[in-house]
């Protein structure tokens, strides 16, 4: 489709059409080949992959197109070990475990989410992805300036304008300006005050307006729709996320994708109990009955350990009692979710219906 509003990150991205997939847990390289051979961009969340799978995901997407690719890193900086948080973290989730016959006293897993780090940027370094793109910030200006270095374009996540200012000053090629209504973490990195947070079609023109690289909405937008309303706020691009997990491709699941298919766009909300940052997922029963933001919960990625044995006895029930459900607020309006539609099928079909709405 010719005529795009703002070609600005089709001509950085080396893309067809600015819809980005976003990079999200269960979305791997089978989704993000369909993504990029329909024309908009792939990407592969990567904090949760050693870089064996990373390198792996990648030569799978590298042998089945030759279009550009994103990969996405988290960037925060590891906590240090508080035994006593911990233990009191842990005794909040007792009765879970005894009603369900967990070892309460057993060693609590690790729940992991690695930061960039040198070994990763020596893979990137090899790898050579178009985009790289990062979640709460930056990591070390010499780790960006070696990215930069590697022939990769730079994005990174804004909450707010502030963020927004402060990524563009340290090197960011576009901007990825991440409204409330998104799922999954929220990229905050200045401020940890959820109460000021704001929505996409708020968030996007001040950051049009208060830089001069290109912004990508995200948050909200899983139809042509939000595409047509995110351009004429002045986006040059739009991720959308949610809305991919339904495409037969994406490995979400089975209690994950029925939530996604049972749910209402009412019943999400953003949490840190599972990691310890705050999260937009659809409610459960632990988000219920705890209550979704809870003021012990450790520092990210700490929170999520003491979950894993609880979601060991229920999950494989078909149960999502425990497990995250992550699923931004535009999640019913997927053209995916009344029909099994490919990445490639939703993104032709967003295209598309985008291109039949468009003003002439």
């Amino acid at each position: 489709m010719n005529g795009w509003p703002d070609t600005r990150f089709i001509d950085l991205a080396g893309i067809a059409a600015p819809l980005i997939q976003a990079p999200m847990l269960g979305a791997g390289a089978d989704v993000m080949i369909g993504v990029a051979k329909a024309g908009g961009l792939g990407s592969l969340a990567c904090a949760t992959l050693d870089l064996a799978t990373i390198r792996s995901e990648v030569a799978a997407f590298r042998d089945a197109c030759d279009k550009p690719l994103n990969l996405n890193f988290f960037c925060h900086v590891t906590p240090v070990a508080d035994a006593q948080r911990a233990q009191q973290w842990k005794t909040q989730f007792k009765a879970y475990y005894d009603e369900l016959g967990a070892d309460f006293d057993a060693p609590t897993p690790v729940s992991s989410r690695a930061p960039f780090d040198d070994a990763t940027c020596a893979l990137v370094e090899q790898l050579r992805p178009e985009i790289v793109s990062f979640h709460f910030g930056l990591p070390a200006p010499a780790l960006v300036a070696r990215v930069k270095a590697c022939g990769a374009k730079i994005l990174s996540s804004a909450t707010t304008v502030e963020e927004a200012q402060w990524l563009e000053r340290h090197g960011c090629d576009a901007i990825i300006a991440m409204g409330y209504e998104a799922g999954g973490h929220r990229a905050m990195f200045l401020s940890d005050e959820l109460t000021t947070q704001i929505g996409t079609f708020a968030l996007v023109p001040q950051i049009v307006d208060a830089v001069s690289v290109p912004v990508i909405a995200a948050g909200g937008i899983a139809d042509a729709r939000g595409i047509a309303a995110a351009f004429a706020l002045g986006a040059s691009a739009v991720q959308i996320g949610t809305a991919y997990l339904f495409c037969p491709q994406a490995t979400v699941t089975h209690p994950h994708r029925r939530a996604l298919r049972e749910a209402t766009s009412s019943q999400t909300a953003l949490t840190n109990l599972f990691t310890g940052r705050p999260a937009r997922g659809i409610v459960n029963r632990v988000m219920r009955e705890m209550g979704p933001m809870h003021p012990q919960a450790p520092a990210f990625p700490l929170a999520g350990g003491v979950l894993l044995p609880l979601k060991a006895k229920t999950e494989p029930q078909g149960s999502g009692d425990f497990i995250n459900l992550w699923a931004g607020q535009a999640f019913t309006l997927s053209p995916g979710r009344a029909a099994d539609l490919s990445s490639y099928e939703l993104t032709k079909r967003l295209i598309d219906d985008y291109a039949a709405r468009r003003p002439v």
